[in-house]
């Protein structure tokens, strides 16, 4: 994968937006000197998509040059998908509780 395209990927992924789950641990000294595990803690985190972004998103992509009527059926495309996206994370979400 050539730096451009992994460039291109997480701008894409920003654009979007994302979850991703944090891990939060603590540990605790026993009475040998020993560290051990006392809390875990996981909980999702979501960053919702950033508008700079989509606009380098765009101007990568050559889509500053679209016509009105062909960037507002990009917008229904990507709306459409961000519906799905969050779909499927509330139907993740409930099955994880």
């Amino acid at each position: 994968m050539t730096n451009q395209t992994e460039l291109l990927n997480t701008l894409t992924k920003k654009a979007k937006g994302f979850s991703m789950d944090e891990i939060v641990e603590e540990y605790q000294c026993d009475p040998d000197g020993n560290l051990t595990l006392s809390k875990r803690k996981v909980s999702s985190k979501y960053f919702p998509p950033d508008t700079q972004a989509i606009k380098s998103v765009m101007e990568f992509n050559g889509l500053a040059e679209l016509s009105d009527e062909e960037l507002e059926n990009e917008k229904l495309r990507l709306l459409t998908e961000l519906a799905e996206i969050s779909k499927k994370e509330v139907n993740n979400e409930k099955q994880t509780k």
